[in-house]
């Protein structure tokens, strides 16, 4: 809805319905008294413009009424607007000052304030017989304006103070404040940074109270507000003075950068980076007070932080795209020391899409530098116990792998071989055996390989799994081959099951199961890569 339409919604017609409805009644009312009753007429001919005809001996009593009722409606709404607005700031800080400087508030305000000062002249303004109707009309049709504008403005004000409008509200001036301050000279763009940043941390106490108050409605607003401030903010970054990605002096005590060590403080200027890492580090405290609490607001966070990541992809900001990943990786490790296997596997599968994103975008050095850390974090899960994690890792890479090979991207020999590695924990787990689940996620990449004609890399596959025992490999061929539906028999916000292989890729499993039986019954006693096998 365009400004012109809000306005004549909002405020003109519910003020001239009213208006009207107010009208009708006292003209139907006046009129038959005047023409029905026998009212009192200044003339022989009655007329409805004899109302207009004010008596100076009586005036002044109405004239009084006038100005203590527009006085009385100014006081209403004064008590009124105060109480909403209290309750509102005991949730939101910020919120007063927001409301003060509202145009729509102030403009409201200072009408009633003008119409009262008019009363009080217009109440000593009558002298001797004189009577000035012009003033007497205009003082009432103020008067009428108060009455009617109490309604729509009331309804303005707890529209304007739902949490959801506040959110917006801040999001937008935190948006134009950055904007304006990052092309400002002189030391107007220090102001705006400490404008933005206090935005910001506005933002975060909205989502932790709601965190505490069990309102995920508030707090996803919130954290999406956070995200949405970030990208629009991307869109302009490029235009910015070099001043602006200075940590100026308004915002070097906060809290966040005075803990900093000095050299990473340094890093954020030289990269341009501490307005996403501000708003990305109030994402990784609203996480960690999310745990076990609030577990989508941990979801959404993951989500809108490879919203970040992909803009940044798009406007070539590779400092940006690193700094994302390093926060991926501090969500995994908090929700790896917590044991939320749930959200690390959501988590996993945010992270898992940014890649996706990313190779789709030829960004080859960073999907590797990613698939790194992704394996990193299923050994770590591995070591904790937590298997289910390092298989979830274990089918996202495959699918990597999969997209790599479907793009022809320069980088799938390298994810292979990070994807081969997963089940291999330090050598001081080198006599466990590796996890099925891994397995089967090798077995399901190499029979798309077969599938697809790319024998040498189901070979390179073929090769790493020849150690295992016929007995497991039995198992992981009869349980994959069981699974014929792509959706999982419970709700989960993947939607798909991971075992699950088109009828082709099946098919193309059994060929590749074909190439054990060629090694008889005992395995070798080594499943290393051969130096040709990883050439190829």
């Amino acid at each position: 809805m365009d400004a012109r339409t809000s306005f004549r919604k909002l405020w003109l017609w519910p003020m001239v319905t009213l208006a009207a409805a107010a009208g009708l009644v006292f003209a139907t009312l006046y009129v038959l008294d005047v023409f029905v009753t026998g009212g009192p007429s200044t003339g022989d001919q009655k007329t409805l413009f004899d109302y207009f005809l004010f008596d100076s001996d009586h005036i002044t009593d109405a004239v009084s009424g006038l100005a203590a009722m527009i006085a009385a409606v100014l006081g209403i709404v004064i008590t009124v607007v105060s109480i909403v607005v209290q309750l509102s700031a005991e949730r939101y800080t910020g919120v007063t000052a927001m409301f003060m400087r509202d145009r729509t508030n102030i403009l409201v305000m200072a009408y009633y304030v003008v119409a009262c000062v008019c009363g009080v002249w217009v109440s000593l303004s009558l002298k001797g017989g004189f009577v000035p109707r012009l003033t007497l009309l205009g003082m009432l049709g103020l008067t009428v304006g108060g009455l009617v504008l109490m309604a729509p403005y009331f309804g303005y004000v707890f529209r304007f103070l739902e949490p959801a409008n506040i959110i917006q509200r801040i999001q937008i001036e935190a948006t134009s404040r950055a904007q304006a301050g990052a092309r400002a000279g002189g030391e107007r763009w220090a102001s705006a940074q400490a404008g933005t940043l206090a935005a910001m941390e506005e933002l975060s106490d909205i989502t932790s109270n709601s965190i505490s108050g069990k309102d995920k409605i508030i707090a996803s607003r919130a954290v999406d507000a956070l995200k949405d401030l970030a990208i629009t903010y991307l869109e302009t970054k490029s235009k910015a003075r070099s001043e602006w990605f200075a940590i100026g002096p308004a915002i070097r005590d906060n809290p966040d950068f005075v803990a900093m060590d000095p050299e990473s403080l340094d890093d954020l200027v030289s990269r341009r980076t501490w307005f996403e890492w501000k708003i990305m580090r109030q994402y990784l405290g609203i996480y960690n007070e999310a745990l076990a609490q609030m577990r989508d607001i941990n979801y959404l966070i993951a989500i809108d932080t490879r919203y970040i990541g992909e803009k940044a992809a798009d406007v070539e900001d590779k400092a940006l795209v690193e700094l994302v990943m390093r926060f991926m990786n501090s969500y995994l490790r908090a929700t790896l020391n917590a044991k939320d296997v749930r959200t690390a596997y959501n988590v996993m599968n945010q992270y898992r899409l940014l890649v996706e994103a990313l190779l789709r975008r030829q960004r080859t050095e960073d999907v590797v530098t990613a698939v790194g850390y992704m394996k990193y974090y299923a050994l770590v899960s591995y070591d904790m116990k937590l298997s289910f994690v390092t298989e979830t890792v274990a089918y996202d890479v495959g699918a990597l792998c999969q997209l790599a090979h479907d793009l022809g991207s320069p980088t799938e020999k390298d994810l292979l071989a990070l994807f081969l590695e997963i089940d291999r924990p330090g050598l001081e787990h080198a006599h466990e055996i590796a996890l099925k689940g891994v397995r089967k996620a090798q077995v399901k990449l190499a029979s798309y390989y077969v599938s697809v004609g790319a024998e040498d890399r189901a070979d390179i596959i073929f090769r790493d799994m020849a150690s295992e025992s016929r007995e497991r490999l039995r198992a992981i061929k009869d349980e994959l081959s069981r699974v014929e539906s792509k959706d999982f028999w419970e709700i989960i916000d993947r939607g798909r099951n991971f075992e699950f292989m088109p009828k082709a890729q099946r098919e193309a499993m059994l060929k590749f199961f074909e190439r054990f039986d060629s090694l008889g019954s005992t395995p070798p006693t080594t499943g290393a890569l051969s130096e040709d096998a990883a050439a190829s």
